[in-house]
């Protein structure tokens, strides 16, 4: 299986309830999940998000 990744950071000036719902429209509309979150010393938030890569195999 082959994975997608992005990687997304939000400042610490966003609220925890914004960066849910952006996570989750993200999730909604394109397919992605949480991989790891890494809350840094100056309070940013590194998202990493995957989804699955799906290869279209052609049959006879």
């Amino acid at each position: 299986m082959e994975w997608e990744f992005d990687k997304v950071s939000f400042s610490r000036e966003f609220s925890r309830n914004v960066v849910t719902r952006l996570l989750v429209e993200r999730a909604e509309h394109g397919g992605w999940e949480l991989d790891r979150v890494r809350i840094g010393p100056d309070g940013t938030r590194r998202v990493v998000l995957r989804r699955k890569i799906i290869r279209a195999v052609r049959t006879a």
